[in-house]
């Protein structure tokens, strides 16, 4: 889409050009009727091609601005037109659409590739807030907004642009911290130093748009790099070592909770058998309290059972009875078994 002007900015440059019909009536009119021999022709084609030098197109990505003795007249959109001859008129077409570069602290040699470029140590050299030393080297990108503004108020733009973009990071540069500098504060620079430079060229009504401050490298003096790599090696290993602490604590602590209800858990099961088994035994010695009460004699009697009962199967026995059995010593032990005196049933 062809850029298009709203006409302000110059004095003057508001006009219309000259209507061509009307400009060549005039002229006829006040030319002589008739001229001795051929210069009549002669004038005609002078007066031709001096008309044809105020022919002029307008390319899509620029604008016709229009001086008449040196002083703008108007300007004219992309397409072809006419201006009044030279010296009366002549035309200025700056390319609004393009965008131009500016390199702050380093300059291109060779584009490439490989590119080659070349240190500006004058101009790259910053101050940082904390009163560090940092070599920041950074592009301006900027296009025409005002043509008229832009060829008539500012001599020199692109070396305005320059000294004032340089300014400009070197404030915001000047404000930081040389920590914020080299890491994350990158963007903000960018977009501070943009906002300045824009507001110092508006003041200058220099007719320029900061389209982006891109900050190419930024690193400490040479003189002073290996210092500032240590104490970036330093930085790095303890976040890592904080790392990997996290790391070791993330995974004991649950692993270390877990243990604990498990032990928990396993208390309270045994504790909750305990007093089952104590309740039961309680319940028991109740029960053969009572019985014991109303019948001592089978009571002791069921009491005996129940324990021979419960003691006998993990014993050899040997069973003597009869008049055998009264010549036995009682209890007496025979190849570990025990002797049980049998009674005789009548």
């Amino acid at each position: 889409m062809p850029w298009e002007y709203d006409g302000g900015g110059g004095a003057g440059h508001d006009r219309q050009p000259p209507d061509l019909d009307e400009l060549l009536r005039r002229i006829k009119a006040r030319l002589p009727r008739q001229l001795p021999g051929g210069f009549g022709v002669v004038a005609v084609l002078l007066l031709a091609a001096w008309m044809v030098t105020g022919v002029y197109i307008v390319s899509p990505d620029e604008i016709g601005v229009v001086k008449r003795f040196g002083k703008v007249a108007y300007t004219t959109k992309p397409g072809p037109h006419w201006h009044l001859p030279v010296p009366l008129e002549t035309v200025m077409k700056p390319k609004v659409t393009q965008v131009k570069r500016v390199e702050i602290g380093f300059r291109t040699i060779a584009p490439g590739p490989p590119a080659r470029y070349q240190a500006v140590p004058n101009e790259s050299l910053m101050l940082t807030g904390d009163e560090n030393i940092v070599d920041a080297q950074f592009i301006v990108q900027y296009r025409i907004k005002d043509p008229v503004d832009y060829l008539f108020n500012v001599a020199h733009q692109t070396e305005t642009v320059k000294d004032a973009a340089e300014a400009a990071m070197r404030e915001v540069i000047g404000k930081s911290l040389i920590d914020e500098v080299l890491t994350g504060g990158k963007f903000r620079i960018q977009q501070e130093t943009k906002d300045l430079l824009q507001g110092v060229l508006d003041r200058y009504v220099a007719g320029i748009m900061v389209v982006a401050v891109q900050l190419q490298d930024v690193h400490p003096p040479k003189a002073v790099i290996q210092a500032f790599q240590d104490v970036a090696s330093a930085k790095e290993n303890k976040i890592k070592l904080i790392n990997e602490a996290e790391s070791y604590r993330n995974d004991a602590l649950p692993r270390a909770k877990g243990q604990a209800a498990e032990m928990l858990n396993q208390a309270q099961a045994e504790k909750e058998e305990m007093i089952n088994v104590a309740r039961g035994d309680a319940a028991r010695f109740l029960s053969n309290l009572r019985g014991y009460r109303e019948s001592p004699s089978v009571t002791r009697r069921r009491m005996y059972l129940e324990t021979m009962e419960e003691i006998l199967p993990r014993l050899e026995k040997i069973v003597v009875g009869g008049e055998l059995g009264s010549r036995v010593v009682p209890l007496l032990p025979l190849g570990g078994g025990l002797t049980v005196p049998v009674e005789k049933q009548p």
